[in-house]
């Protein structure tokens, strides 16, 4: 990537969009024949990479011992991207890759062979979700043509704080569109920029979103850790769709300084791994104080540099378990597989109290979609205006220029959402406060915390959501059910771990609770996760 003007690339340069044709065998197929099909999607030839389910962990110790160098590591991750990505399956998690990702890995390396080794994350590979700003040679679009070419003055606080760890920003990860806040009827995934991304378990099955590319790319080993973002679901449904761990911090926790927002009452980043233990890792880096994200001012005192302190195998015991049973009863297997992780819990010392008294009600859904719109419209006015080069500076731009470029940015539904959100007022409106006021009520004094103190909780769990569903272009998502919306709204902490396969399709189970307990349920979903080891690779079968 280059041009004319210190290698910035020029918005204009990218009007452009792939078409992409998911493939699909017939119904009936023998697992002879899956597996041969298998085999082509990702080439004949033996694949030489050697990062397969590499932690954190396993990467520093191969740097520190000298088997392996960061430009390496690097260029395996490089060359899977180009077999899985770009080619053979095509998973289409990853919108672009970083052009100085082995410069820096050099320098990286160089640092290490002078003995300036940066803690904890020197040398190891991770993406981006492509609404977190980079001031390089990456742009920043929310998957939007609208923003192509589009490069911020500065990196996000959360890219920053992993360059300073010695992280290698590989890339950008592909995901739905403006965060999944376009449509009514959109298909997770799915971007003009990058096309639909797949499900790397079933490739006609949905990634889920919105930060969808994030979890393929680490489920598929593109990538060691990725970082997400969520407002309600976004991290925690596609990890769960995509066989990985998510964790989704208390909203203060992490900085949103620098990332394309849709609340600023919910907003947050967290990371995507394969692992507990990495995602305590990572979440450590990113966690903190900023003086340009003023919600973050409790995390000086109630949040944690290094959450790997709380990773104890013992952790389930003498632990008290609500079962949050309104989110059950969606799918009769998920409903298995959660019968048989609260079985498991109770075999190695956890209290289930089953069930609890805690179910999001209508008033708190309508409050958080009215929430939404003005927020949206507020911080996106405020993100485009702050930006140095685009011809888009308002969401009224935005809505525009998608009409203006309705082929390639509406060939499969359209912006119910910005609309709505256009048309309302600011933040000082009644109509706002009300329902802001009602919905941080219900899903907090009213919902999670009378729930809590009811039963002295120490955790909640909750199926994550269903298996993924074919994706359809034609009437969008099909959610079969889900139980993110009451920390998303309350702005809570919230982890999904794997909890096993439906028809071979993941499914993950969710731990939440109050605020800033971060270390409780880092503790119980590591428990959790180490007594039940079910993460799994994915095999890249076509379809069911």
């Amino acid at each position: 990537m280059g041009g004319d003007d210190g290698g910035k690339v020029r918005r204009r340069d990218f009007l452009r969009i792939s078409a992409l044709t998911i493939g699909a065998t017939a119904c009936g197929s023998t697992d002879d024949e899956r597996s041969d099909k298998t085999s082509s999607l990702v080439g004949e030839a033996p694949s030489d990479f050697q990062l397969e389910e590499a932690t954190v962990a396993d990467l520093t110790a191969s740097m520190r011992s000298g088997d392996r160098t960061a430009r390496s590591i690097v260029r395996q991750y490089l060359s899977q991207i180009e077999r899985l990505d770009r080619q053979g399956p095509m998973l289409r998690s990853v919108i672009e890759t970083n052009p100085e990702a082995s410069t820096i890995a050099e320098r990286l390396d160089s640092e290490r062979d002078s003995s300036a080794v940066r803690l904890p994350l020197h040398g190891v590979p991770i993406l981006l979700k492509d609404n977190i700003d980079t001031a390089d040679q990456m742009t920043t679009t929310a998957g939007s043509l609208a923003l192509q070419g589009s490069i911020p003055s500065d990196d996000a606080t959360v890219a920053r704080r992993l360059r300073e760890a010695g992280a290698v920003l590989l890339g950008k990860a592909n995901l739905s569109e403006w965060a999944n806040y376009r449509s009514t009827r959109s298909s997770s995934g799915w971007s003009a920029r990058g096309g639909q991304c797949r499900n790397p378990y079933v490739l006609d099955r949905s990634p889920c979103g919105s930060s969808s590319g994030s979890g393929v790319a680490v489920a598929a080993n593109l990538t060691t850790v990725a970082i997400g973002t969520e407002t309600d679901g976004s991290i925690v449904c596609p990890a769960s769709a995509n066989g990985i761990v998510g964790i989704k911090p208390t909203v203060g926790l992490v900085s949103r300084a620098g990332i394309v927002p849709i609340s600023v009452t919910q907003d947050t980043a967290g990371p995507m791994a394969r692992s507990v233990r990495d995602a305590a890792v990572v979440l450590g880096v990113i966690a903190g104080i900023d003086p340009r994200d003023p919600v973050t001012e409790g995390a000086e005192t109630l949040g944690f540099s290094d959450y790997t302190p709380y990773l104890d195998e013992n952790g389930l015991t003498g632990a008290r378990i609500g079962v949050q049973r309104s989110a059950f009863g969606f799918h009769p297997l998920v409903d298995r597989l959660m019968e048989e992780a609260i079985h498991l819990m109770r075999e190695r010392g956890a209290t289930i109290v089953d069930p609890i008294s805690l179910r999001p009600s209508a008033t708190m859904r309508r409050a958080e979609v009215e929430v939404m719109a003005y927020e949206f419209k507020a911080g996106l006015n405020d993100y485009l205006a702050a930006l140095p080069e685009t011809e888009v500076r308002s969401l009224a731009d935005l809505i525009a220029f998608n009409e203006d470029h309705a082929v390639e940015e509406m060939p499969y539904f359209g912006q119910e959402r910005l609309i709505a959100a256009e048309r309302r007022g600011d933040l000082s409106e009644s109509r706002y406060q009300e329902a802001h006021e009602a919905a941080r009520r219900l899903s907090r004094e009213e919902g999670i915390d009378r729930a809590m103190d009811s039963d002295a909780l120490d955790a909640i769990l909750a199926p994550t959501g269903g298996p993924a569903w074919v994706v359809d272009h034609v009437n969008g998502d099909h959610f079969s059910g889900g139980s993110s919306s009451l920390a998303a709204v309350a702005g809570y902490p919230n982890i999904t771990v794997p909890a096993g396969f439906v028809e071979g399709l993941p499914v993950g189970v969710s731990f939440f609770g109050r605020a800033w307990s971060e270390p409780t349920l880092i503790r119980i979903a590591y428990a959790y996760e180490q007594a039940s080891e079910n993460r799994k690779l994915p095999a890249f079968v076509p379809t069911l």
